[in-house]
């Protein structure tokens, strides 16, 4: 109809290469005319998997295997053709407070379960960035799947958008799932100081009582006798 000027509008979703984005309104004049400018954080979730998913991932979809653990832990077990950028280090700085807190920790966890006295490893995200790519698909590993789970958060932040985890870590991994490498089983890497001696222990007692129960049961009266020729004090 003559008289009425008809306008056509066109919505466009733009985005930097920061990440963000806006919206846009483009009139048929040939004039962009911004409607509203927002900042959307575009991130991506991190896929949670059991082990068997996990292989899936490696053998199907080429997911590498990124271990995060410390260098003790990797050195016992660690699944074969990895790569090993830790999350935590040793810390071996010497100021006063540092040198106290080491000591305790020695003394303690480091004496009963075999851990190392660590802080967190400042070139851990740049350390990933100079062997993979944002794009790159990783597979994040660690003992009890809390580091793996922080590690994703960090690289997560820095832009790496295909990251899967274990939950609950190789502690939950069943023997012959992964190749590995190392002098332990994978789900074993995270045991170490008093606390396996006093496991092989325990489990040399249990062993013991449970055969000697079973013996009871079975062979009462050869069990009285053996009772009855025992000294009594």
């Amino acid at each position: 109809m003559a008289g009425i000027a008809t306008t056509c509008y066109y919505l466009t979703l733009s985005s930097t290469s920061t990440r963000n984005t806006w919206l846009e309104l483009k009139t048929n004049y040939g004039r962009a005319t911004p409607i509203r400018r927002r900042n959307l954080s575009i991130r991506a979730e991190v896929n949670f998997v059991n082990a068997e998913e996990a292989k899936k991932l490696i053998a199907v979809e080429g997911y590498a295997v990124l271990d995060i653990r410390d260098k003790s832990q990797f050195d016992r077990a660690h699944i074969k053709s990895c790569y090993h950028v830790p999350l935590f280090i040793e810390n071996t700085d010497n100021d006063p407070g540092t040198i106290v807190k080491r000591t305790l920790h020695n003394n303690f966890s480091g004496l009963f379960f075999g851990l190392p006295f660590t802080k967190l490893n400042p070139e851990f995200v740049q350390s990933v960035k100079s062997q993979f790519s944002p794009e790159s698909k990783l597979l994040l590993v660690c003992q009890e799947g809390l580091r793996s789970t922080a590690a994703a958060n960090k690289l997560e932040q820095a832009g790496f958008q295909n990251i899967a985890c274990i939950t609950s870590g190789l502690q939950t991994v069943k023997p012959g799932t992964f190749d590995s490498v190392g002098k332990t089983e994978l789900q074993d890497a995270g045991k170490a100081g008093l606390v396996t001696i006093q496991g092989k222990i325990s489990a040399v007692l249990g062993t013991v009582l449970i055969c000697a129960y079973l013996f009871i049961t079975l062979f009462p009266d050869q069990a009285e006798k053996l009772l009855q020729m025992s000294p009594v004090r």
